[in-house]
């Protein structure tokens, strides 16, 4: 399930945005919808990849049996959009670039799966040595 969110990710470096990718899957595994973060692409600060694979979706009659997988750590706005939705599980690449409300999310009953990935590591890295003003833009510094 990582790797499409890791494929998000790599389009949205290469359309010149920040590399997040997410995904939300079903019950079952099915692959319900995928986003990137597209900040940078739409000039639309709200695009963030969970926000994307959320809104790809659709509407569900549910999602607390879903799961949201995210290259990184997803932000306060993302966190709250899990727990707004009650989606049931998160599955994160990385935490080391970005810790963002996924202890929250576990505190407030979310399954949280911190895979620390060395891919998804590295493609933040990266990415923040090369643009860290869009970098800093993203998290608000």
């Amino acid at each position: 399930m990582l790797a499409v969110a890791v494929e998000e990710a790599r389009t949205g470096l290469a359309e010149g945005g920040i590399p997040i990718g997410a995904a939300l899957f079903g019950p079952d595994g099915e692959l319900l919808g995928r986003g990137r973060n597209r900040r940078v692409q739409d000039g639309d600060p709200s695009m963030h990849a969970e926000t994307a694979a959320f809104r790809a979706a659709g509407r569900l009659r549910g999602y607390g049996r879903t799961t949201m997988v995210t290259t990184l750590s997803p932000c306060w706005y993302c966190s709250g959009l899990v727990r707004q939705f009650g989606i049931g599980q998160v599955v994160i690449g990385e935490a080391r670039t970005f810790h963002g409300g996924h202890d929250w999310l576990a505190g407030n009953g979310v399954g949280i799966t911190l895979l620390d990935d060395e891919e998804c590591v590295r493609l933040m890295t990266d990415f923040i040595a090369a643009r860290p003003e869009l970098w800093f833009e993203d998290i608000g510094e």
